[in-house]
């Protein structure tokens, strides 16, 4: 009798293998898409932070002034904001040039290399506005700019709105 169990419990049946190996590929299948959108939202995040450069800049100038600067020389800035890899931000007046009401900085064809195009549109181009508020700062909100509207996942939450 003992002679029996041992030769039964050998190892694995082919069966119970297969079933491992589907639960594996159905949780890599899930797994790789959230980690490419990961991927690209972290990108995007890391353009944003770039603006943070000309954001300080126009800031600065603003609450010494009282007004906006009317040319990025007069903020100390160059046409471009901080170092990003992965996006190209410039600075962009607004269109009517009243820049004492608000200033855009509108970070311009993110480059993320989307792994999958169908699964990204069209170029993600958050806007940052700055505002001035009553005690003499500027707050700054970032909007969805020229991102349509099937590529709103990849920007932060915050970036979201029109």
């Amino acid at each position: 009798m003992k002679n029996m169990k041992r030769n039964l419990q050998q190892g694995f049946t082919l069966i119970e293998l297969m079933i491992v190996i589907a639960i594996v590929a159905i949780l890599v299948a899930l797994a790789v898409p959230a980690y490419q959108d990961y991927t690209i939202r972290a990108k995007v995040g890391e353009c944003i932070n770039a603006a943070a450069v000309p954001k300080l800049g126009i800031s600065e100038y603003y609450e010494t002034t009282g007004t906006f600067p009317t040319a990025l020389a007069e903020a100390g800035m160059t046409g471009t904001a901080g170092q990003s890899q992965y996006c190209d931000p410039y600075v962009t007046f607004t269109p009517n040039g009243n820049v004492s009401a608000f200033f855009v900085i509108e970070v311009n064809e993110v480059n993320v290399g989307c792994p999958i195009p169908s699964r990204c549109t069209a170029a993600l181009a958050p806007r940052m506005t700055g505002l001035p508020n009553p005690s003499g700062g500027v707050d700054w909100r970032c909007t969805r700019g020229g991102t349509q509207p099937a590529d709103l996942k990849f920007l932060p939450s915050t970036c979201r709105g029109t």
